[in-house]
């Protein structure tokens, strides 16, 4: 069981649930979500999670930048952030990094690349 707090942010009822799911199997306990990218900031705010996982494609403010307000707030190290997309565009992978994101994931049905990158980031 890990003491890590992981914050979710996606506009996806269904993903932030089978993402909650694969985390909780592989020992994550303390998860929280938000539906915004607003929302996920001020939970960051309010409950200084280890890592984010942001979808890019959000209501209001997009996963990118997300990203850059949870840089400008919290510094580099913490928290570590994951954005996800349901996009393979290349683009999106070298916007992560210039956001300020460790690491990007492509959602796909199999969750293992993405426990992978939680596991290795924290």
């Amino acid at each position: 069981m890990s003491d890590e707090t992981i914050l979710i942010i996606d506009d996806s009822e269904t993903d932030r649930k089978i993402f909650s799911r694969f985390l909780k199997k592989a020992g994550y306990e303390k998860i929280i979500t938000a539906e915004t990218g607003e929302e996920g900031i001020k939970k960051a705010k309010l409950k200084n999670p280890d890592l984010v996982i942001t979808d890019t494609m959000l209501p209001g403010i997009n996963g990118f930048e997300v990203c850059r307000q949870l840089r400008k707030n919290f510094g580099s190290h913490k928290p570590k952030i994951i954005i996800c997309t349901g996009s393979i565009a290349a683009v999106d992978a070298i916007e992560a990094r210039r956001a300020g994101a460790n690491d990007y994931c492509v959602k796909t049905s199999d969750a293992a690349p993405l426990l992978e990158t939680v596991k290795r980031l924290l």
